[in-house]
């Protein structure tokens, strides 16, 4: 049924959304995007699910966007920009609003729109070995479509510790910043997930999904207008000339034009 995740439920009712292109760090591409959506659609309607899990396989979490997907950027016109990145931000608020606990195994790197994903999580539990960064700005992007999940998540005062200086940081930081709820060596990390999903299967699942929704009302407003407005700004970053050449360079493997 999907090419880029796995998805499996066990006999608690426990489904694991696995990323599943280990071999290309599950980096994002337009493919994985629309599946992690369908997905989340499918986990969301599916009443014999208690509790998602939302893990990867290999050695990455999340390498961000995939290169072909970038690239394809390059002579896209506008519309076809924002069309892109709408779809990226309508998958987060898919999982983002999942009626469902989402609990975040975390591995290895989470860059760029794997600091998104950890960011929709209820809670994340991340391996003391994760390393995290927004890498957008070192491209000449900005972490837009992610910037309204990682905003709530950290809160704006946290957020500016790293939205957007790019640099990266560890798993011990990534508990400061509010990314991570805790980190724990990587033979303990099944356990530290299966420790935050005991006690939902002692709830109601209807008063946990209400409880959910309630939450998120009362949180920062993330609709469409937003959605729609971290699109246009990413695509008036493609319209400029630093996402060109931060881009062209990395695949170039050349420094970009303002490190000197």
């Amino acid at each position: 049924m999907y090419d880029t995740i796995e998805i499996g439920t066990d006999a608690r009712g426990v489904a694991t959304l696995w990323l599943d292109r280990a071999e290309k760090h599950n980096a994002m591409s337009a493919q994985m995007i629309a599946e992690i959506h369908a997905g989340a659609d499918a986990l969301a309607a599916d009443d014999s699910v208690r509790v998602v899990v939302l893990a990867a396989k290999g050695k990455t979490f999340c390498a961000g966007g995939d290169l072909g997907w970038m690239r394809s950027q390059f002579d896209a016109d506008r519309e076809t920009r924002m069309v892109e990145a709408t779809k990226l931000a309508r998958m987060l608020q898919a999982l983002n609003t999942l009626p469902k606990p989402l609990i975040g195994r975390l591995q290895g790197n989470a860059f760029g729109g794997g600091v998104g994903m950890a960011s929709v999580c209820d809670i994340a539990i991340g391996s003391d070995q994760v390393t995290m960064a927004l890498t957008e700005t070192r491209l000449g992007l900005i972490p837009a479509t992610i910037g309204p999940y990682v905003c709530a998540r950290m809160g704006e005062a946290r957020a500016r510790r790293v939205f957007m200086s790019g640099r990266r940081f560890d798993a011990a930081e990534a508990v400061d910043l509010g990314l991570l709820a805790k980190s724990v060596p990587a033979e303990d990390l099944e356990a530290a997930v299966e420790a935050e999903i005991a006690p939902y299967l002692d709830c109601a699942p209807g008063a946990v999904a209400r409880a959910k929704a309630l939450l998120r009302t009362l949180g920062p407003r993330i609709d469409e207008d937003v959605i729609q407005h971290t699109a246009s700004e990413l695509a008036a970053c493609w319209e400029g000339t630093e996402a060109p050449e931060g881009i062209g360079a990395f695949f170039d493997k050349r420094k970009p034009g303002w490190q000197g």
